[in-house]
């Protein structure tokens, strides 16, 4: 019986050279549209896929796969004697090699301009049809939808038509493939009806590397990013120079890019050590911005991730050498900046866009079993939305100090205080059982510059002793949540001590 390939692929990446090698193994090659037309020019004797079921595509090639002579021809068990009986007596060749990618998709939705009809277009049928069949009868037919695996599969089929194990790992990608394809699919839709908690939540994910371990030694890691990420994201990030991210690096990157995103509107750096940002700092130029981080707390930057929201010029590149950091991310390096820092071997530099992606709008988080799904924290606080509450409002500076505290308190782990003051943190409470003990954390790490320093809580005060200590400390204005039932004894105890207090009527926890 004469072996046989149907070869059908939008991605004719090293497809001829992987054709060649099949008919020279013997395999006859049918195909199908522009697939088609690539062999026939490179020379090689393909068949039309009408030929073999005798029937002309129809519907604009929505239709041309979808035949029994094809899906006979792969679902056919070999060892199946009424299995050949039947292919027999129709006279259907079984199909032994499949090699097929899908409409583009994912390419297609990612158009900034992309039309639902586009979109729709691009939704491949006959494809994972066929796919799906072949990889079923994986014990008979060898499946491909990854140029990458092109050499592999002809060194496995030349030797004696290749063995199952292989064939059964091609299926298993197939079926992986397929997945990632339906969930894109399944995402557009929920997206374009606008479902806001669909009875199933599907999520895909390709890897873009394996990691040396996770958290810690003994844990196995890899990282993935989704499919069609765009904007300001790690998984987007181009590395320039150093060693390979650890799980602890990506996490912590995450973290301090998702703080600097927080300041569109003029120079900012933010450092950052277990998640939590040790310093921030904003300035007339990134130099200036980066110096206040690095001054609000330059023992705890010490192996740090620092991340800057504009290009790292000459200046700053000379300040960021002096200091050990495993990571530094900006949008950009100039080229005196990347002469300076690639001379330190192991400094990772990541280059990402600033722009937020506004179509992430869902954040996951695991639990045994299960996964907690929420809309981000993209909660915004300004100058015409906070409530004064005291006798004393807050001059215009202190607003200002009020707002880039609480920008930078929504990124502290709960209870979370941030102390603030010329556009500078000087002191940070994170991760506390009690807002009391992650104030004084705060108070004590700032010392004597909390006297006239600003406080942000992410959450509100239950009692008014932060308040109490807030003014022992020399706190001139504090802005917070509000909604405790005590909320008029804060308010009190600051109109005591003349401090001017804000409400946000938005907490941020986070956990």
């Amino acid at each position: 019986m004469k072996k046989r390939a149907l070869l059908s692929v939008s991605d004719k990446t090293n497809l001829v050279p992987f054709a060649e090698g099949l008919e020279k193994l013997g395999y006859e090659l049918i195909s199908t549209g522009g697939t088609l037309k690539t062999l026939k020019e490179a020379g090689l004797n393909a068949l039309p896929v009408s030929a073999i079921t005798n029937f002309e595509e129809i519907l604009d090639g929505r239709v041309k796969t979808l035949h029994p002579y094809i899906h006979a021809g792969l679902l056919a068990r070999r060892d199946e004697a009424s299995h050949i009986e039947q292919l027999n007596e129709r006279d259907i060749t079984p199909i032994d090699v499949v090699v097929v990618n899908l409409y583009p998709f994912k390419e297609t939705i990612a158009k900034p301009d992309v039309t639902e009809e586009d979109a729709i277009e691009n939704i491949d049928i006959g494809g994972p049809t066929m796919l799906r069949a072949a990889s079923k009868n994986f014990r008979d037919v060898t499946v491909v939808v990854d140029p990458e695996d092109y050499d592999a599969t002809l060194t496995n089929l030349a030797d004696n038509g290749g063995t199952v194990a292989f064939r059964k790992t091609l299926a298993a990608k197939v079926f992986r493939h397929t997945a990632n394809y339906d969930a894109m699919i399944a995402n557009y839709f929920v997206e374009i009806t606008g479902e806001e908690d669909p009875e199933t939540f599907t999520q895909t994910f390709e890897k873009v590397q394996s990691l040396r371990y996770g958290e810690n030694p003994h844990q196995h890691a890899a990282f993935y990013k989704e499919g069609n990420v765009k904007g300001a994201s790690i998984a987007n990030a181009k590395q320039l120079h150093g060693k390979e991210l650890s799980y602890n690096n990506i996490q912590d990157a995450n973290a301090a890019l998702e703080i600097v995103l927080e300041f569109n509107d003029q120079p900012a750096a933010v450092a950052v050590k277990h998640m939590n940002p040790c310093g921030v700092g904003i300035g007339e130029t990134i130099e200036q911005a980066f110096q206040k981080a690095y001054d609000a707390d330059p023992v705890s930057i010490f192996g740090g991730i620092v991340a800057l929201n504009e290009e790292v010029d000459e200046a700053t590149a000379n300040t960021l050498k002096d200091i050990f950091l495993e990571i530094v991310i900006a949008p950009s390096f100039s080229s005196k900046a990347l002469e300076i820092l690639t001379v330190k071997p192991n400094i990772r530099l990541l280059e990402t866009p600033m722009e937020i992606n506004t179509n992430d709008t869902k954040k996951v988080v695991s639990v045994i079993g299960g996964l907690l799904v929420q809309d981000r924290d993209n909660g915004v606080v300004t100058a015409d939305s906070v409530e004064v509450v005291t006798e004393r409002a807050p001059s215009e500076e202190e607003l200002k100090e009020l707002l880039f505290a609480w920008k930078v308190v929504k990124h502290v782990k709960s209870n979370a205080i941030v102390v603030a003051k010329d556009n500078q943190t000087i002191g940070v409470g994170a991760g506390q059982m009690n807002r009391v003990g992650a104030a004084n954390i705060a108070f004590e790490q700032a010392g004597d510059k909390t006297i006239g320093a600003v406080l942000a809580s992410d959450a509100f005060f239950p009692m008014p002793d932060t308040v109490e200590n807030a003014a022992k400390a020399g706190i001139k204005a504090i802005i917070q949540p509000g909604g405790s039932k005590r909320d008029q004894d804060s308010i009190d105890e600051c109109n005591k001590h003349g401090i001017a207090m804000v409400l946000t009527n938005m907490r941020h926890f986070k956990h």
